[in-house]
């Protein structure tokens, strides 16, 4: 498992992005004698320029992004943000590599799907999961790629980046009617109707999941395991319990194990109130 939350990113007083939740799972499971934590590097700049455009890039690593640009990503600009972002992508490159050796890994963050190639947006400065799909391709390790997003809310960037790659199947269950509001199509996905409950979530993840298998096998999965479809996040509104995203959790295992493919974990969204409830889910 991958941490980047030893480097600090303050918020300014009132911002309800639930930054310390990283912290707070890292905390609680890093004494499990199950597991091994690490710290992850940060992406570098060719590897971000993978996916990102040359003008993008240097706008966020300078701070010179435009008011719009900022609104957009929802997020003050800092040198540590900047470095935070860098140690997301590397911890989900890291992830993606050990769990082509070892079946599965974890990165303690990333999951940033609504970061395009010329754009921040909605918290996220850049696309972890698509840097490393493409920074594992460049060194000849990964073929065939699956995307199960089951964050709450549609990974539009992610879509919009791997909409021309025949070797990419996203497969994913949305908030009909939550961000965004202008959709980039992905391959297979499900909206659903705020408050739609376990069963009906647990149903429709079982068929994107069927589907998205049915297209090819791929050689990694990467998993965005959001906790905000849960029933306490502020910004989920599916109605989902603890005990289900726990049993869409196993669901998710038990499908890509049955099939032998690797998995990469990354956390995406998670917005209860009181936080502890995610970094349970998390957990």
């Amino acid at each position: 498992m991958l941490a980047h939350d030893r480097f600090d990113y303050p918020l300014p007083a009132g911002h309800r992005f639930p930054l310390g939740r990283y912290r707070m799972l890292r905390e609680a499971i890093e004494d499990d004698p199950r597991l091994a934590v690490r710290e992850s590097r940060a992406a570098r700049d060719d590897e971000l320029a993978l996916v990102h455009s040359a003008g993008y890039l240097g706008r966020a690593t300078r701070g010179a992004l435009g008011p719009r640009e900022r609104a957009a990503l929802g997020l003050p600009w800092s040198a540590q943000l900047v470095e935070r972002a860098r140690r997301s992508v590397g911890a989900t490159i890291e992830a993606a590599d050990d769990a082509l050796e070892d079946g599965v890994a974890v990165n303690l963050g990333g999951g940033t799907h609504h970061a395009f190639p010329d754009a921040g947006r909605g918290y996220c400065m850049f696309n972890d999961v698509v840097c490393a799909i493409r920074s594992l391709r460049g060194a000849g390790r990964l073929g065939r790629v699956l995307v199960v997003d089951l964050d709450v809310h549609q990974g539009d960037g992610t879509h919009a980046c791997l909409a021309e790659d025949a070797r990419s199947v996203t497969a994913s269950v949305n908030g009909g009617r939550n961000y965004p509001f202008r959709r980039v199509p992905g391959d297979v996905e499900v909206d659903l109707p705020d408050g739609a409950g376990d069963e009906a979530y647990l149903a429709a993840v079982r068929g994107v999941l069927d589907a998205g298998l049915a297209r090819g096998r791929p050689e990694l999965c990467f998993y965005l395991a959001g906790a905000d479809p849960y029933a306490g996040d502020r910004l989920g509104r599916l109605g989902v319990s603890a005990d289900g995203l726990l049993r869409r959790d196993r669901l998710v295992h038990d499908a890509l194990g049955a099939s032998g493919i690797p998995v990469c974990v990354v956390l995406a969204g998670g917005y209860a109130e009181p936080i502890s409830d995610t970094v349970a889910i998390n957990a």
